[in-house]
C-alpha cells in the first residue's frame, strides 16, 4: 500500500464511503446523510496547515486521512480518517494510520495526537495497535471542554502497544 497526496478527482469516491450521518459529519462537519450533493466535489476545504492523503492499494484508493499541523501548540493531529466500507475490519485503518505517521513525524512537531469517538472500538484498536495511548483523563476532560461531542484523545508514543495495555 502507498500513501499519496489527495487529489480532488477522488473527492466523490471518498465522500461515498460515509455510511451514516455521523461519518458525513466527520468528513464535512454537516450532520446529514447521504453525503450532501452540494458538497460532493467541495467537501474538503484545504487550509495551509492541513494536508490530505489517500492510501492506495495499487491504483485503488482504500483510505483517506488528514494531518493537521499546529505551530502554536507544537503538535500534529491525525484527523478525518475513513476507510472504504468494503475493506473495513481488514487492518486497512491501522495501515492508514501508520502511513499518516510518516508525514506527521516528518513535520518535526513534538507531539502527535488523534481523537476518536469512544464508541468506535475498531478505530480505538487500530490506534492502539499503531502506537497511540490514551491521554490522562484530566487532560481528556480539558480538551473535550467546548467540543461538540466528547472524544477519546490519544497520543502517539512511538511504538506499538501490547494487547494487555488496551483499554476500552
Amino acid at each position: 500500500m502507498e500513501l499519496r497526496g489527495f487529489s480532488d478527482e477522488h473527492g466523490v469516491q471518498v465522500a461515498s464511503w460515509a455510511m451514516n450521518a455521523g461519518e458525513v459529519a466527520l468528513l464535512s462537519g454537516r450532520v446529514e446523510y447521504p453525503f450532501p450533493e452540494d458538497l460532493r466535489t467541495s467537501w474538503r476545504t484545504v487550509e495551509e496547515d492541513i494536508h490530505s492523503y489517500l492510501l492506495f492499494d495499487g491504483e485503488r484508493p482504500v483510505g483517506y486521512g488528514e494531518v493537521w499541523l499546529d505551530d502554536e501548540e507544537d503538535e500534529v493531529e491525525l484527523a478525518r480518517i475513513i476507510v472504504d466500507p468494503a475493506l473495513r475490519g481488514r487492518g486497512v485503518g491501522g495501515e492508514l494510520v501508520r502511513a499518516l505517521l510518516g508525514p506527521a513525524l516528518d513535520a518535526g512537531y513534538s507531539e502527535v495526537f488523534i481523537r476518536v469517538r469512544p464508541e468506535n472500538a475498531a478505530a480505538v484498536r487500530a490506534y492502539h495497535g499503531s502506537g497511540f495511548v490514551d491521554v490522562p483523563a484530566a487532560l481528556m476532560e480539558e480538551w473535550n471542554d467546548g467540543q461538540p461531542v466528547p472524544y477519546r484523545w490519544m497520543r502517539y508514543v512511538g511504538e506499538q502497544v501490547d494487547a494487555g495495555e488496551l483499554r476500552g
